[in-house]
């Protein structure tokens, strides 16, 4: 007689991720459109791509995800409106009983997005501490949550830690702002040249006509998209580039100059709107074959971008010190242990 082996084991990583993922798509958690990359589902689940790319795929072969020309997977079916969304800014369901990585997620999620949010309001105005045991306090969770937190936002380079192992944000000075726009003249115009043969037939005129339409539009108009159309050029063309140590270095500069931008909107200054003519002109030099001029027009593009920035900061520093700081944030030079 055979033997028979009965036993239970908890489910493959893949198949977890798989599973919540399904889930979220069937209840409405993860909207029709939502762009799902390796990287951050990734990230959210703590763990490898190679769980999540094994997820991704059997979604894709149930039809829950579909491939489109870019990359990653879009949820729902063909033809819905591609989203990008911080997929740590949803209501997902997760289950954090399945593995160590799931453990306490809901509560720094609870968390990162006001820590965030407070952390960028100060940053123009100097360089503060944050200080680990009123943070936590604040918040009512532990320090090991706090450090978790706080670990996220150095990888998003919106805080760091100081020669004395304190965490330290700001400032954002115009020198910031220099160097940053400098990186993105060396990276960009490489990644816009390797990036070309890999864009889908009809995709710069879709661009050129999604830039062409919000050109006399009012920000209040636009709302919350402005940031993405503000920078649709790089996103949805040169970060296609297949170097992917290229694409990195390009993204993570890029998200310290959004920081820098957000901090200014919350300031109350202006969008560049400028910036949704340039990208339109870029896009149409693409599409007639200049590609040495787009690639010239991106450096001018940068360098007025620059400018721009740099007058904003300008303004901000005739601008007191907000009273709201968040009572964990203190001045670096007023801090003390």
């Amino acid at each position: 007689m055979a033997k028979e082996s009965a036993h239970f084991s908890l489910p493959r990583r893949y198949e977890v991720v798989a599973d919540a993922l399904r889930r979220n798509i069937a209840e409405g958690r993860v909207p029709d459109g939502t762009v799902l990359l390796e990287g951050p589902v990734a990230e959210l689940f703590r763990l490898s791509r190679a769980p999540v790319q094994r997820a991704l795929a059997q979604l894709e072969g149930e039809g829950l995800i579909h491939r489109f020309e870019g990359r990653g997977y879009l949820a729902g079916t063909p033809g819905v409106k591609r989203r990008r969304v911080d997929l740590l800014t949803l209501d997902l369901l997760l289950p954090v009983e399945a593995d160590n990585g799931f453990q306490n997620r809901q509560t720094w999620r609870r968390i990162y997005a006001a820590v965030e949010a407070d952390v960028t309001r100060c940053l123009v105005f100097g360089q503060y501490r944050i200080i680990e045991t009123e943070l936590a306090e604040h918040f009512d969770v532990s320090r090991t949550i706090v450090r978790d937190v706080l670990g996220r936002l150095q990888e998003r380079q919106l805080v760091d830690k100081n020669q004395s192992s304190h965490w330290v944000a700001g400032p954002i000075t115009a020198q910031t702002i220099k160097d940053q726009f400098e990186l993105r003249k060396i990276l960009e115009p490489h990644g816009l040249i390797s990036a070309l043969p890999m864009l889908r037939p009809g995709q710069l005129p879709d661009i050129r006509d999604r830039l062409h339409a919000h050109e006399d539009w009012d920000e209040t108009a636009i709302g919350d998209d402005f940031s993405e159309l503000s920078n649709l050029f790089v996103n949805d063309i040169v970060l296609a580039t297949p170097n992917l140590g290229l694409r990195d270095l390009i993204r993570r500069n890029l998200h310290t100059v959004l920081m820098s931008q957000q901090v200014l909107r919350q300031l109350g200054l202006p969008q560049d709107r400028a910036s949704i003519v340039e990208q339109r002109m870029m896009v149409e030099l693409l599409m007639h074959g200049a590609v040495e001029a787009a690639a010239a027009m991106l450096l001018t593009h940068i360098e007025a971008a620059k400018q721009r920035t740099i007058a904003q900061m300008k303004i901000v520093a005739v601008l007191p010190q907000p009273i709201s700081i968040a009572p964990y944030l203190r001045r670096a030079d007023a801090a003390t242990d």
